[in-house]
């Protein structure tokens, strides 16, 4: 079992009041959820559990979205389980966890991970072990006993400059930077280039973009998340076994005792409102009626469905007029995709040293973002390994834009060749490893959240009544992001027909919507005004 919350200053928005279950209205509303990743999902149990009628839409076979899980054929026939990689579950993601724990009550199926290294090309390896839990004393000794931030390194650093990240709230702290790249708001700061490199562009490629071209907001409310903003500490959990098994069949179990229909496999092209303030919902299918659709695909989806429903709302009777419609089709037309990414895992016939840990974040070993050695936390490929005295490893390589003139085949082979050849330098006894079997990913559907995009990405409210959108790219203005993102807007989603309809909401719990510690935050925010 997990640990359950232990941050005393976490924060519980409270929902709207009303009715615990629809049948007390007399007809139970009828909602259809576009998407079963973790923010559809999320939806779907806010309005079961109230009681309303809901059918889940989701295009792949599975449910989860890019946490999803399914089975893969290794060359020799056998049976593996495969993702699109390595999703840390962190002890402030409450949201979701909330959600897993409808399926696992316990979170069983999670275990803990003890330590997060990172290594740069120089060998200088940080850790995240043995931190105190009590911010500022955990991003203090970080960098103190960092090989690549030395004690003098403190007196070099602007003050004013880095007062953002100390002075976090949202959506202030978007209003504030959101116009400045990740990668010069931290130069600005003066930090040593190697802790930059090694620490700050970890984090800011979780996004899976270079920080170049990254919010400098979104990164500060990272470090807002992970750090000064919460005491849960940067130690994280990941499931026992594959995604599917650990995660989402238990939840899908859950949810169809509640009466949720999924209809997987299934692609939906368009919406449209009909009479009587109806939604119809087209899909390969057929298509379906409802009275509120939740839009809860990735971003691609989103912009093809809106862009494919020409009367999905009429202006004239569109909440806040006419224009606002118009505008919101434009900001979801507007909505961008990060560059691609590679998920490259490898069975090989001969173990990783039992020394390596079962994650390695990495700095300046392009393409090579980080390492996971699976079997040490993951039951089937523990399972393999033990049968065939092997190993499975997966390797990452984030924001893999393709040279101009190179198309995806040639650039993915090249970026899976170099990738190995990194693993070889950090783990030379892969080197003399056969590969028994190797599965690939190559995507681009993470949403990007780029420089300046904040002040018009849509948010789970629309101008179409009955209409609310969810997920990892839709805006919500509290301190979450990445997998919590998009449990935090599923939930709000919910919310947000429930209330329509006087039924009751959920609770959402975040980390402290500002910098929690007062002296330093107003110090930050003079430092700002100044």
């Amino acid at each position: 079992m997990t640990a359950r919350p232990t941050d005393q200053r976490r924060v519980r928005h409270e929902p709207a009041g009303g009715l615990g279950d629809a049948g007390q209205r007399g007809r139970r509303p009828h909602v259809i959820v576009v998407g079963g990743g973790i923010a559809g999902l999320a939806a779907a149990t806010g309005l079961a559990e109230r009681g309303v009628v809901v059918e889940v839409c989701e295009r792949e076979p599975y449910l989860g979205g890019r946490v999803g899980g399914w089975s893969e054929m290794l060359p020799d026939g056998t049976p593996v389980s495969m993702s699109r990689g390595f999703h840390a579950f962190f002890r402030q993601y409450y949201n979701l966890r909330a959600l897993l724990r409808r399926g696992d009550p316990g979170l069983e199926r999670l275990v803990p991970l003890e330590d997060y290294p990172l290594v740069d090309a120089q060998g200088r390896r940080d850790t995240f072990r043995g931190l105190p839990r009590t911010p500022p004393w955990n991003a203090l000794l970080f960098a103190l006993r960092s090989p690549t931030f030395r004690p003098s390194d403190l007196v070099r650093l602007d003050a004013r400059a880095a007062a953002p990240l100390a002075a976090v709230s949202v959506p202030g702290i978007y209003e504030a930077i959101d116009h400045l790249d990740a990668q010069s708001f931290v130069e600005s700061i003066n930090f040593p280039p190697a802790a930059r490199h090694l620490a700050f562009e970890v984090f800011s490629r979780s996004f899976f973009a270079p920080p170049s071209t990254m919010s400098a907001a979104e990164l500060a409310t990272m470090f807002h998340i992970y750090f000064l903003g919460s005491s849960e500490g940067l130690m994280f959990d990941v499931p026992d076994a594959g995604f599917d098994t650990a995660l989402w069949e238990p939840l899908r179990h859950y949810l169809t005792a509640r009466g949720v229909t999924f209809r997987t496999g299934v692609t939906v092209s368009s919406v449209d409102r009909v009479g009587s303030g109806r939604f119809h919902v087209n899909h390969d299918g057929g298509g379906s009626g409802a009275d509120a659709v939740v839009l809860a695909p990735d971003v691609r989806g989103l912009r093809d469905i809106v862009a494919a429903s020409p009367g999905l709302g009429d202006p004239a009777s569109a909440v806040d007029g006419p224009d606002a419609l118009a505008r919101w089709r434009d900001d979801v037309a507007a909505l961008g995709s990060a560059p691609p990414f590679l998920v490259q895992r490898l069975w090989l016939d001969r173990p990783v040293d039992a020394a390596r840990p079962p994650f390695l974040g990495t700095g300046g070993l392009d393409p090579l973002d980080n390492v996971s050695v699976l079997d040490r936390y993951e039951r089937d490929a523990a399972g393999w390994a033990a049968r065939h005295g092997g190993s499975v490893v997966e390797l990452h390589a984030y924001s893999a834009t393709p040279p101009p003139g190179v198309d995806d085949d040639s650039w993915t082979a090249e970026l899976r060749r170099r990738a190995v050849a990194r693993l070889h330098e950090l783990y030379p006894e892969t080197a003399a490893a056969r590969v028994v079997g190797e599965l690939v990913q190559w995507r681009a559907d993470c949403p990007m959240f780029g420089v300046g995009d904040f002040a018009r990405r849509p948010t789970v409210a629309t101008p179409v009544d009955g209409l609310v959108l969810a997920g990892d790219g839709i805006r919500i203005d509290l301190p979450v992001a990445l997998m919590e993102r998009a449990a935090s807007t599923g939930w709000q989603a919910a919310n947000r027909l429930l209330a329509g309809w006087g039924l009751a909401g959920h609770p959402l719990e975040t980390v402290p919507t500002s910098g929690r510690l007062g002296p330093l935050r107003r110090a930050a925010e003079y430092a700002m005004r100044t």
